[in-house]
């Protein structure tokens, strides 16, 4: 009497036996290490908050260059820190938009003059408008 199964069905059941452990590991090791780096992006993604958005910068940026054109500055301390405060919001924009930016090397006052054109420059050949017009038409 051989049993109430038919052969191939035990046979089946046998390398489902045989095989299912190492069919389980080699999956767990592929997905676990993919689920844990997720996991992370996810915890780090959270923890970080999202910077500025480029409307916002770009906003920035032109506000500080109608100050910086204007120089109605009262005093010397606040014409420099409206040109650094100009610089930076430069950098930000460059890093955003994914533009060399030239100013972030320049040393002297005199570099960081001709270092501030040229990364104007890049800005505007990048497609944002520093000098947007006035009479509500769109830049082209």
């Amino acid at each position: 009497m051989t049993g109430d199964r038919p052969v191939l069905l035990g046979l089946f059941l046998y390398l489902l036996l045989a095989v299912m452990p190492t069919m389980l590991f080699w999956v767990a090791s592929r997905l676990v290490p993919a689920v844990v780096t997720r996991v992370g992006e996810r915890r780090r993604s959270r923890r970080t908050p999202p910077g500025p958005t480029l409307e916002c910068v770009v906003a920035n940026l032109r506000r500080l260059r109608r100050e910086v054109r204007a120089r109605s500055q009262p005093t010397q301390v606040r014409r420099v820190a409206v040109l650094a405060a100009y610089d930076d919001t430069l950098l930000q924009t460059c890093g955003l938009v994914g533009v060399d930016a030239p100013l972030a090397c320049a040393v002297g006052a005199e570099d960081r003059a001709f270092a501030r054109l040229l990364t104007e420059a890049a800005l505007e050949d990048a497609g944002i408008a520093l000098d947007p017009p006035q009479d509500g038409t769109a830049a082209a």
